[in-house]
């Protein structure tokens, strides 16, 4: 999986943003999220690179 897909799913899984497509709209491009919900994408994002990490070593 491209680093993109792995972007793009956690977006769509902890912030339920369903593209990080640019779709030239405020109300598709601007997204109101909560705190734990970026606290949780952030975990996440950081869980895959250490995972990548350790598979690479």
């Amino acid at each position: 999986m491209s680093i993109d897909q792995h972007v793009a799913n956690i977006a769509k899984q902890h912030l339920g943003i369903e593209t990080l497509e640019e779709r030239k709209s405020d109300s598709l491009d601007f997204h109101e999220v909560s705190v734990w919900s970026v606290d949780a994408a952030l975990r996440a994002a950081f869980a895959a690179g250490a995972a990548s990490a350790r598979l690479s070593n």
